[in-house]
């Protein structure tokens, strides 16, 4: 008799004996895995904190996303790590912070105004998750790459259908600077309909195709909404503005474009529910920064808003669920940054995280254990170019309750007590080691991404088109 176990047996059995003690001691119930979890994790694009129903927005309509912030654990003090995206993204891919790995600032198609070349040295999270069997796959927007090897199938997804580059000129013909970077695979595609609908199309079909199978699938739900160009399809505004009465247009347009999305996002859980997977994948949804106030967004109660440090920058809604794993209706009271769900995927998935990663595992507390006081320190930095920022980087670093900050690099750092200054109104004057610490592990945090080169390799249009 053949009494050899294979890999994947060693894999389930280490999923129920882990699995068993966090969650069966937080949940009363032992936990049973046919298969090791699959995981849809969503991102929204430039989505303030306070642009949900669930979170005071009280002209707005997201009931999908406000079940599932209510139906797992909803996170009191989730941070972006960067206000812009392509540094959010690569931090949530490689565990790490964005400089780190290449990407201190957005990446772009022009050289001039391109701030950030994925190194190849970071191993990202499909190749994390694939040692633990998971098919992995990318839809929607990827951002962090236009050529090869910087594209999605280059830097190990199984399955890409989405878009490139950083905005849509138009939701309808999604180009950018005249070029279609809609790919599926390494196929340029010319797709009709509004993203936001078809990316939430093309998820739900990538679920059903899953459905069943013995593979473990991990998908990232990229969409572009509701970064600019604000461009809801029109009965969605009409809609808002005969329920909101007194409504600007402005605003209205804002609402519109995401509720359209949160209604996309509600076609993707229901077919996850009509696939049978519910039950066994994990769902976590996120936003890479704050919302852009000149077309607006709110990031209540918070002062700032996209591009700049201040915590209305840097907050972004997030919840994370699995029916019977992570228990409904809780609260994670504690810092997260978008960097930390690579190794909390790996700890759920039983695959070790690459070495030296700065993102820490969100999965003791999501499972229902209280860690304690946590002490962390906590590093932003942004690139970018233009009069206003000169090619140079800006930054904000965080420890308790002391944050240093800026909003460009050519003005003086300000410190602030979050604590009896949350709304980062009155910079303190004098907090001599409180200050000269937080310097410090800042100058040291320069120091080391100084060895990373970001500057890479900026295709040629010809090469895109």
């Amino acid at each position: 008799m053949n009494t050899m176990i294979t890999s994947r047996e060693k894999l389930l059995l280490f999923l129920v004996i882990s699995l068993m003690g966090a969650s069966a001691e937080a949940h009363g119930a032992p936990v049973t895995l046919a298969k090791a979890p699959n995981i849809l994790f969503i991102m929204a694009d430039d989505l303030g904190v306070g642009d949900l129903s669930s979170h005071g927005a009280n002209d707005m309509r997201t009931p999908h996303i406000d079940k599932l912030m209510a139906s797992g654990c909803r996170f009191s003090n989730a941070y972006a790590n960067c206000p812009v995206c392509s540094p959010s993204r690569a931090a949530f891919l490689t565990g790490r912070y964005p400089d780190m790995v290449g990407v201190p600032g957005v990446i772009r198609t022009h050289r001039v105004n391109n701030w950030g070349y994925l190194s190849a040295e970071a191993k990202t999270l499909p190749e994390v998750l694939k040692p633990a069997g998971y098919h992995t796959a990318l839809i929607g927007k990827w951002h962090l790459g236009l050529v090869e090897p910087n594209t999605p199938i280059g830097r190990g997804f199984d399955y890409f259908k989405g878009f490139l580059g950083d905005m849509m000129d138009d939701y309808y013909n999604h180009r950018r600077h005249g070029v279609n970077y809609m790919r599926e695979g390494r196929k340029v595609i010319d797709p009709e309909g509004h993203a936001t609908d078809l990316f939430s199309q093309w998820a739900a079909d990538y679920i059903k195709d899953r459905a069943g199978k013995d593979q473990p699938f991990f998908l990232f739900l990229s969409y572009n909404a509701p970064h600019t160009p604000i461009q809801p399809p029109k009965e969605w505004i009409d809609r808002v503005k005969a329920r909101e009465k007194g409504i600007n247009e402005r605003r209205a347009r804002l609402v519109a474009l995401i509720e359209h999305m949160d209604e996309g996002i509600g076609r993707v859980l229901a077919a996850l529910k009509e696939s049978g997977e519910s039950d066994e994948t994990l769902v976590v949804f996120t936003s890479d920064n704050g919302g852009q106030a000149n077309v607006g967004a709110r990031n209540a109660p918070w002062r700032g808003e996209k591009q700049e440090m201040w915590e209305g920058g840097l907050r972004i809604p997030t919840c994370a669920s699995w029916p019977g794993r992570i228990k409904p209706g809780t609260r994670f009271e504690g810092d997260s940054m978008s960097m930390d769900w690579l190794p909390t995927f790996a700890e759920i998935a039983g695959v070790a995280s690459p070495e030296g990663i700065e993102g820490r595992s969100l999965w003791s507390a999501l499972s229902g254990k209280d860690d304690g006081p946590d002490d962390r320190l906590l590093i932003w930095v942004r690139r970018e170019g233009g009069t206003k920022y000169g090619g140079q980087d800006y930054y904000a670093v965080r420890r308790g309750k002391w944050k240093l900050m800026q909003n460009t690099a050519f003005e003086p750092f300000k410190l602030f007590d979050l604590e009896s200054d949350p709304m980062e109104e009155n910079p303190v004057g004098k907090a001599g080691k409180e200050r000269r610490a937080l310097e410090f592990q800042l100058r040291e945090h320069v120091r080391r991404a100084g060895f990373i080169p970001w500057q890479g390799r900026v295709p040629d249009l010809e090469m895109v088109k």
